[in-house]
Formats: C-alpha cells, structure tokens, sequence
C-alpha cells in the first residue's frame, strides 16, 4: 500500500469513529447522518492548512461622512438615522461596543446625531431634570404636600 491510500483510509476509520461516537451520545435522524459525516470529513481535511485569512473591512461610506450634523451612517450597510444603538442591535447584532471594535473606532465615536443630541438635551434642561428634586423656579410651582391622615383641631365641636 502506498502512503496516500493509507493516509485516505486512516481519514476514513477515523471519521467513522468520530460519527459513531456522536450519534451513539445524540439523537440524529437517519437523514442528517450523510450531511454529519461529510462535515467531519471536510473538518479534518482541512485541519494542518492555513486558517483563511478574513478580508479586510470596507466603509459602506468613508469614515468621515459617517457621522453629519442632522443623521449617523452605518458602515456596514450604509443606513442612515438619528440614533445607531438600535439599528446595530436589531439589524447586525452587535452592541455599540462590538461596533466601535470591529471598524477601530474611538470610544468617543458619536453614535447618536449631533443635532438630535442637542435637542434632547435642550428638551431635558426646560423639563428640569437633573437638577434635584424640588430646587430652582419649579418649587414654588409644586405645592407642598402633607403627608398622613388630618388631625382635628382642638376647638372642633366633638372632640
């Protein structure tokens, strides 16, 4: 027998032990069994070669034109929108971590449009928030509350 006639048959028993052992640990339909040996086979024939090399990453737009005052770009697909958190989420699955990761961006990368941010903020700071409970012109427009029950008074009749 030559070498590559003995490697093929080593390959073989070898993938075969290897299915065996899963289906004999796994509930496998009689139909997945073709699919499953073929998988390990193509597994451990690849195994020893050069992982593939991942392509290199390219903007849908440059990198520059990605955040504009009144809209944030995705770069992966181009999509254009007041906020990027959701839209990563739900169309891409990555967090906003995962985002900034993935194309080297700062920390500090803006996700969320510029104009949108002011308006919030402006919108924030006329409701009052983040100042504290009760403090500035808003508490003398919220009247104090008693709290409990009445008390009579000692000159009520009945008392």
């Amino acid at each position: 027998m030559n070498n590559g006639n003995r490697a093929r048959q080593d390959l073989s028993s070898l993938v075969a032990r290897i299915a065996a052992s899963y289906v004999s640990h796994h509930t496998v339909a009689a139909e997945q069994i073709p699919d499953l040996i073929a998988t390990i086979h193509r597994t451990l024939g690849q195994l020893g070669q050069p992982a593939e090399v991942p392509a290199p990453l390219t903007p849908a737009v440059p990198l520059r034109r990605s955040v504009q005052r009144d809209a944030v770009i995705c770069l992966d697909c181009g999509w254009r929108g007041k906020m990027l958190r959701r839209h990563l989420s739900t169309r891409h699955g990555y967090s906003a971590e995962d985002y900034l990761r993935r194309w080297n961006l700062p920390t500090d990368h803006p996700l969320t449009a510029p104009a949108y941010s002011e308006q919030r903020s402006s919108l924030a700071r006329e409701l009052g928030l983040g100042r504290g409970a009760r403090s500035g012109r808003n508490a003398a427009a919220v009247p104090e509350r008693s709290r409990g029950r009445r008390r009579r008074s000692a000159a009520a009749p009945g008392a």
